[in-house]
């Protein structure tokens, strides 16, 4: 049976959100586990390092709805960057730079079901009121610029403070949703997870980046 005709017998609302419980639960994605027979091969994702779970600690947090501007990115996650050098030029080129700018990335897709080259994510600045005012405008009339204005849903997100090289994240991401989603009793929202990243990238040692993971929760 195809495996969105099981997600949907199964009561999920999508592919996705099948997916990433499977992926959470058994340590892999359902088309994975079909090829390779029963999860009894594989471990869960970081199952079992009490070491790790020690280090990382996850708050629920109320997150307010937000109205930020993005570029879309097509691609590995960790290409992210170059959408972001284009979100930044084109705020320049219009005088929209503010001094209060917070850079979030948004990620639609499970890497274990969708191949690297389809990923689809937004490199997205938070910018104040003020100035999204004028955005807006510029976005108008500037529609061809693939600049758009994306509204982030409000709501409970598990939030995962992680410090460190951004080639460590998808392991941080794998702790979050293989373990402490499955032992927190709580289901993941049917939206995109998003990250927040709280100093520059070009100033800052890599082991000294600090990155927020905020995991909708429904």
């Amino acid at each position: 049976m195809p495996i969105a005709e099981i997600a949907e017998r199964s009561g999920y609302s999508s592919l996705q959100s099948f997916s990433r419980t499977f992926r959470a639960v058994y340590g892999v994605p359902p088309a994975q586990y079909r090829r390779q027979g029963t999860h009894s091969r594989f471990r869960p994702a970081l199952s079992g390092d009490d070491q790790m779970s020690m280090m990382r600690e996850v708050t629920i947090r109320s997150v307010e709805p937000m109205e930020v501007v993005s570029v879309d990115h097509v691609g590995p996650y960790m290409q992210i960057g170059k959408a972001f050098d284009a979100l930044f030029g084109w705020l320049g080129k219009h005088n929209l730079l503010a001094g209060e700018v917070r850079m979030i990335g948004l990620f639609f897709d499970d890497p274990g079901v969708v191949e690297e080259q389809k990923l689809r994510s937004k490199a997205a600045v938070l910018l104040p009121g003020r100035v999204m005012d004028e955005v807006r405008s510029a976005v108008a009339v500037n529609a061809r610029d693939g600049v758009s204005v994306t509204r982030i849903r409000g709501g409970e997100y598990a939030v995962l403070r992680h410090v460190g090289p951004y080639s460590d994240l998808p392991a941080a991401y794998e702790w979050l949703y293989g373990t402490w989603l499955v032992q927190s009793g709580r289901e993941a929202a049917d939206a995109p997870a998003f990250e927040e990243y709280l100093n520059d990238p070009k100033e800052t040692a890599s082991a000294e980046l600090v990155t927020e993971i905020c995991l909708p929760l429904g």
